[in-house]
């Protein structure tokens, strides 16, 4: 009987759900703290903007490159040993990405960081899934509450150190003593086994899979917007000083933070259908808002109403992708993730194409139609 007992997979628990929370906030503080550090990068390697924009496409092919590969490997090693060594990959590129200044090292570093951030952001939502279903609990939003605490805590916490003086290498060995203190309070609770890995290693995506992931790119294409285009849109369309103009994002992440972070008790009263249905509708009307009022205080309340009602359609889509059969988790849950950030990368250069041709505003409207046609998906959608 023992020996069958230790052969068996343990059953996720309380210690489980906590180290599926910490490495949520690490991927986010991880993520984060390259931020502050980008002008230092552009001003020691003497780039231009074009230049700068082409090699940040650099972390994204790490990142979407690495997340199928983090599945497989996760499904046939367990989580716990993709997810120390994607956190290991982070803390090994952050310094080198502090001093490094010669374009080629450049290019491997991000790549290198890109990936060891898609190998963790893909990992931890399979166990987030594994974790999830095994308590019988609505826990989804929960988790992705501390990726955006993450997010703002590395972002603030990073800028903090550089506004005391510190180098951004010294900074840089603050955040990873924090991560890698982090990672030896969760590494012994998180998984050491994957999902079944019945089926192939990879497939393209298809029937609902696929539906969950063009879902996903959508809400994580207004992000992008948020993040690249919002103080673009402040400072030219509405008159706001640049000074300020970061206070379209700030208003975005505050209200995605909070409604994650109260998701779980939300999507268990609203049920997870019409958190979708709602939340895209809000996120739609606060893009509209943001896009046509005549001043800059009602377009951060727009942007405000974006945060809110995009906050818990993506963890619900991670719980409904983990309750399908159509594909095995280890292929469905980075492949939705893949095209999230495929969102993220390919939609703010799609926004400046339409830009460019027409104007930023009618880019907007474009999104808030599309973050419409998500909340009409949200009664068809079984989750």
């Amino acid at each position: 009987m023992t020996a069958i007992t230790t052969q068996m997979p343990l059953v996720p628990g309380r210690l489980e759900q906590m180290s599926t929370r910490i490495a949520f906030f690490i991927a986010g503080f991880g993520l984060a703290a390259w931020a502050p550090l980008v002008p230092y990068t552009k001003a020691r390697a003497g780039l231009d903007e074009a230049t700068l924009g082409l090699l940040l496409l650099c972390l994204g092919a790490g990142s979407i490159l690495a997340m199928p590969i983090a599945g497989i490997l996760a499904s046939r090693y367990g989580c716990r040993r993709v997810l120390v060594g994607g956190t290991l990959l982070i803390c090994l590129a952050l310094p080198l990405l502090a001093t490094v200044s010669a374009i080629p090292l450049l290019i491997a570093t991000l790549f290198l960081f890109g990936a060891g951030l898609g190998a963790v952001d893909s990992t931890v939502n399979l166990q987030a899934v594994i974790v999830e279903r095994a308590s019988g609990r609505t826990m989804m939003s929960g988790f992705h509450g501390l990726f955006s605490v993450g997010g703002i805590a590395g972002a603030a916490g990073v800028s903090a150190l550089l506004a005391l003086g510190l180098t951004p290498l010294w900074a840089i060995v603050v955040v990873i003593a924090l991560i890698l203190a982090a990672l030896l309070k969760a590494a012994p609770h998180l998984l050491p086994y994957g999902s079944e890995s019945n089926g192939p290693a990879f497939a393209v995506p298809h029937g609902v899979v696929l539906f969950i992931g063009l879902l996903c790119f959508t809400v994580f294409l207004a992000e992008g917007a948020m993040l690249d285009w919002s103080a673009v849109f402040l400072t030219s369309e509405k008159g706001i000083g640049d000074a300020y103009a970061g206070l379209g994002y700030a208003a975005f992440a505050l209200t995605m933070t909070a409604g994650r972070l109260m998701g779980d008790t939300i999507v268990k009263r609203l049920g997870a259908r019409l958190v979708i249905v709602l939340g895209g509708l809000f996120a739609a009307a606060g893009m509209a808002l943001a896009t046509l009022a005549p001043n800059w205080e009602s377009a951060l309340l727009g942007y405000a109403l974006v945060g809110a009602g995009c906050s818990n359609i993506v963890p619900v889509l991670y719980t409904a992708v983990g309750k399908q059969t159509v594909m095995p988790e280890h292929i469905a849950v980075p492949a939705i993730t893949t095209l999230g950030y495929a969102g993220i990368l390919a939609g703010p250069a799609a926004i400046g194409f339409i830009a460019h041709a027409s104007s930023l505003g009618a880019a907007f409207l474009l999104i808030t139609a599309m973050l419409i046609a998500v909340a009409i998906s949200g009664r068809i959608l079984r989750v």
